[in-house]
């Protein structure tokens, strides 16, 4: 009865379709973020590799 009324817009409160939303968000920011971590480490991976430095002859 509680969710109905809050869905109804009776009572206050987070709606069904609101917390639907929120959790998606939830799992995409998590997502985003454990993304951002791989960059963030194959980024500083790449920048410890050994390059050429400005001395190299290239053909």
């Amino acid at each position: 009865m509680r969710r109905a009324d809050i869905d109804d817009g009776v009572k206050p409160g987070t709606t069904s379709q609101e917390s639907a939303e929120l959790r998606q968000a939830r799992r995409r920011i998590k997502l985003l973020e454990q993304e951002n971590e791989v960059l963030r480490r194959a980024a500083a991976c790449l920048s410890q590799a050994h390059l050429p430095g400005k001395g190299s002859t290239r053909s």
